[in-house]
């Protein structure tokens, strides 16, 4: 697993439609529940050495998860080594002074457990997934692998070639992450954020085995590390087991604080247009540079988290009705906001047209959605169903001990802080209309970062069609 999504994204895209999708939902409005703590149970505490400790208990099952978050991404890396973060996630699994490479996974399996790494612009995590009594195993691997890596030029080269595949096969030959990829770039054209987690091909070529054990001896430190483990524990058991074996790591490094280039306001409207024949069906996208749940100030991250959902979170947001059900022009259409960054992150619409109609259609859908509730706000019924939805599914992701683990490490390497992913609820139910109005109005107001897929040769599908009838009533 490379690079995934922070873990309220998947409430929104998965959790959130089980909730969304049920006819019941209306009529449940008046019982929507009380905001509770998302892992009330959940204890915390720090080692000597710096290592910060979760412990989430969860009796139903014999299993845990055990997961260490380091607090650096691809946004941390040196200028001209991009990928290095991700490179090194890769090398982590080829052995230490006292294992060999692929000893590490080979005691996972002999187990019958499961394990994976994936990297993000803030954080790198690898985690197992085990019966419970094999977590002081896991920990003991960890705690080795935090201190003792060892890298030579015949492992480091041959993963490096295994990374550049990785690249060729999942940007290079796909037209949507090319173009994601490159809307990155001018969407962040001061921030390190604009550069791929996977790092550009000709900074790959160029990492070697010292650049990564830099990189590790830098940042790979107890003291700039998080350990979650969710499941069949009690704190008091982790501690003890922590301390036997993470707390015998010493602190290599003091990492400096995560300061990055500010992302200057730039005048003009910024667009990236991909044409390849391989398309099949095209696309449009529109970016904002939002605050992030680090970043923003009193409620505006919960505002823009449901100004998304109201906008294009399911089958009741605005532009589902419009585009999808009632014009029927759209294959696709929604919005979802990238709330869990360290720095300012992203707000996203996006749509795929059908039939006759054409971006610029589904464009004009995004202008008038966004234009109305500037204008004239959003009615209390649709808040509420809004609120509903995911204060419900905050609840609901609690049947999950991954979900879990991830929210918080993620939360936790990204700025924020147990308590605020524990109020999350309540932080929600507390934002009003007016709220969610004046981040409309404030952050979607300028023009966007837009995107376009198409196949070549169809300039059309960037101009209104003739038969579509606009937002506005007149046929485009």
């Amino acid at each position: 697993m490379r690079m995934t999504p922070a873990f309220r994204r998947c409430l929104a895209a998965t959790l959130l439609s089980a909730t969304l999708l049920s006819p019941l939902v209306p009529a449940a409005l008046a019982q929507a529940p009380e905001p509770a703590r998302i892992a009330a149970n959940l204890t915390s505490f720090t080692l000597a050495n710096g290592l910060e400790v979760v412990v989430i208990p969860d009796r139903r099952a014999p299993v845990v998860t055990h997961m260490i978050w380091y607090r650096v991404g691809a946004a941390d890396e040196p200028a001209g080594q991009s990928g290095v973060a991700h490179f090194l996630e890769h090398l982590m699994f080829k052995g230490t002074k006292t294992r060999p490479n692929g000893a590490f996974s080979a005691a996972v399996a002999s187990i019958g457990g499961q394990e994976n790494a994936f990297t993000s612009n803030d954080y790198t995590a690898y985690f197992q997934r085990v019966a419970k009594e094999h977590l002081p195993l896991m920990m003991e691997l960890e705690a080795d692998r935090m201190q003792n890596l060892v890298l030579t030029d015949e492992v480091v080269a041959p993963e490096r070639d295994v990374v550049l595949e990785e690249r060729r096969m999942r940007v290079d030959s796909d037209p949507s992450s090319r173009l994601q990829e490159a809307l990155s770039a001018v969407t962040y054209v001061n921030h390190p954020y604009g550069s791929p987690v996977i790092g550009w091909q000709s900074e790959i070529e160029a990492l070697n085995s010292k650049s990564a054990i830099d990189f590790y001896d830098r940042f790979y430190t107890p003291n700039n590390a998080v350990l979650v483990v969710a499941g069949d524990v009690d704190a008091d058991e982790v501690r003890k087991l922590a301390e036997a074996t993470y707390g015998k790591v010493e602190r290599r490094a003091e990492p400096e604080a995560r300061l990055r280039p500010a992302e200057p306001p730039l005048a003009g409207r910024r667009s990236v247009h991909l044409e390849d024949e391989r398309v099949r069906q095209p696309s449009v996208s529109w970016t904002w540079l939002v605050p992030s749940q680090a970043t923003g100030k009193a409620s505006e991250p919960e505002a823009l988290e449901l100004l998304a959902q109201i906008l294009g979170g399911g089958p009741t947001s605005r532009l589902y009705k419009s585009a999808f059900l009632d014009k029927q022009i759209a294959v696709s259409i929604g919005a979802y906001y990238l709330d869990t960054a360290l720095d300012n992150t992203r707000f996203i619409l996006y749509g795929s047209p059908r039939g006759e109609a054409t971006l610029a259609d589904l464009e004009a859908e995004f202008t008038a959605a966004i234009r109305d509730i500037a204008a004239n706000g959003i009615g209390e019924e649709e808040l509420k169903r809004a609120k509903h939805s995911l204060v419900s599914s905050a609840i609901y992701a609690q049947d999950s001990q991954m979900g879990l683990a991830r929210l918080f490490g993620s939360a936790l390497t990204s700025g924020q802080s147990i308590e605020d992913v524990q109020t999350w609820p309540a932080q929600i139910s507390a934002v009003t209309a007016a709220d969610i109005q004046a981040v409309a109005k404030a952050y979607l107001g300028a023009n966007p970062v837009a995107g376009y897929l198409t196949p070549p040769d169809q300039d059309h599908l960037l101009k209104p069609s003739a038969s579509v009838v606009t937002p506005a009533g007149q046929k485009s």
